[in-house]
């Protein structure tokens, strides 16, 4: 009765996109990379929805301890329940947003199995810039697959393994090199697995399996990373790679200007799928496209309302005041009166740029000549939230000006060397 609900349930969120469930093919590949846990482990996971993956990895092992968070409450009782009804009484479902307020800061699990939700324009960074987890790196406003990451691995235990699966853009991004870099480095990551479009439930973007170990103190420092290429099988078809759908690079070669850690990148060309790679890339073009109008924010013309800057404060004279401190080189309100998104978009007006730019061109911040008006507080956040949504606005337009270069390389590749033909009507397949 409880797996007819739960497939009802699935079911239903299938159509609706939901990432409260994880996809019963991403299940199956998760606990099949993940592998069999130890009588005693303990398995968690941060984004655990109605505790899709919590089941199928846990399914094997005596005495698995199960933990788990899931921002909707509805969810959350779902899982735990879920667990209950299939035998894991001392399974234990907390319900929070697990990036802003962790809900198990001293977990350290075993195995730590994650599908995140699709990456949002806000997953915290504003609020969490200086928090622990971020070992690796603090990632951008369009990395919170990233964020995600390492706030799997803060939860791993010495000699325990993450697996997480995100988007395939994830491996190449160029604001996210920096932290794909010292996961290579560091000898943090294990695997790359690419596996088959269409396995997740909302879209058919191909998605990776990211697999983390922790180190133990006396542990040897890996040569290589295994990268494993399964985009040219069917989305049900076998997970056990073959010779050529594997290539363990040393970490050396991962190393260059772009981190690219995209399996396919590595493995021979002729197992190469191009017209899967290259249908993705475009759904995924499409989604960033349909993203990016939510991101700009609706302005209108102001009627009759005072200029925003009629009175000015300089930057200066809110550092004195003690109102405002720096973090990474960029100032961070400490008062409640002052909005940080306020501060710091205004600082970016073309007044201020043309204060803090010397005789000769060059760049630099003057705290001296910056001016910011002043306003009530309430006004502060309308104009912060805006500000906000274009500094997103323009992430994602990187973002997706790097995904445009890569559809279009991948695109010309395929053409010349006979692995993609134009089409010969206007279909477009």
């Amino acid at each position: 009765m409880v797996d007819g609900l739960v497939e009802r349930f699935q079911d239903s969120a299938r159509r609706s996109g939901s990432d409260q469930v994880s996809s019963a093919r991403i299940a199956r590949a998760v606990a099949y990379f993940a592998g069999p846990l130890a009588d005693g482990a303990t398995v968690f996971d941060p984004a655990c929805g109605i505790g899709v993956l919590l089941m199928v990895v846990g399914d094997g092992g005596g005495g698995v301890v199960v933990r788990g968070q899931e921002i909707d409450p509805a969810a959350a009782r779902f899982a735990g329940l879920r667990a209950e009804l299939s035998g894991r009484a001392d399974a234990v479902i907390q319900a929070g947003d697990s990036l802003r307020a962790d809900a198990w800061p001293s977990l350290r699990a075993e195995l730590v199995v994650c599908e995140p939700p699709a990456a949002g324009p806000d997953w915290g960074r504003g609020e969490l810039l200086l928090d622990a987890r971020w070992e690796l790196g603090t990632p951008s406003k369009a990395e919170g697959e990233l964020a995600w990451l390492q706030h799997c691995y803060a939860h791993t235990a010495p000699g325990g393994r993450t697996v997480i699966a995100t988007p395939a853009s994830v491996a190449y991004r160029k604001a996210g090199r920096r932290i794909r870099a010292e996961l290579v480095r560091r000898g943090i990551l294990a695997q790359v697995i690419a596996l088959p479009g269409g396995v997740a439930s909302s879209h058919s973007v191909p998605v990776l399996l990211w697999i983390l170990r922790r180190p133990r103190p006396d542990d040897a420092a890996p040569s290589h990373v295994r990268l494993v290429d399964l985009t040219g099988n069917e989305p049900d078809g076998p997970l056990e790679p073959t010779d050529d759908q594997v290539a363990d690079v040393p970490l050396i070669d991962l190393l260059d200007d772009t981190v690219d850690l995209t399996p396919g990148q590595y493995i021979h060309r002729s197992t190469r799928d191009f017209r899967a790679e290259y249908r993705s890339l475009r759904e995924e073009i499409e989604q960033q496209v349909h993203a990016l109008g939510a991101l700009l924010p609706a302005l209108r013309e102001r009627t009759g309302e005072g200029s925003p800057d009629t009175a000015t404060v300089s930057l200066a004279e809110l550092f004195r005041a003690g109102l405002v401190d720096t973090d990474a080189g960029a100032p961070r309100s400490r008062s409640p009166q002052l909005d940080t998104d306020y501060l710091r978009g205004f600082l970016q007006s073309a007044s201020n740029l043309r204060r803090s730019t010397s005789s000769s061109g060059t760049h630099r911040v003057d705290a001296r000549a910056a001016r910011i008006p002043q306003m009530a507080v309430a006004d502060q956040r309308r104009y912060g939230a805006a500000f906000r949504s274009l500094q997103e606005f323009e992430e994602r337009v990187t973002s997706l000006a790097e995904l445009g270069k890569r559809a279009a390389a991948l695109a010309r590749e395929g053409l010349t060397n006979g692995a993609l033909v134009p089409p010969a009507d206007d279909s477009g397949e």
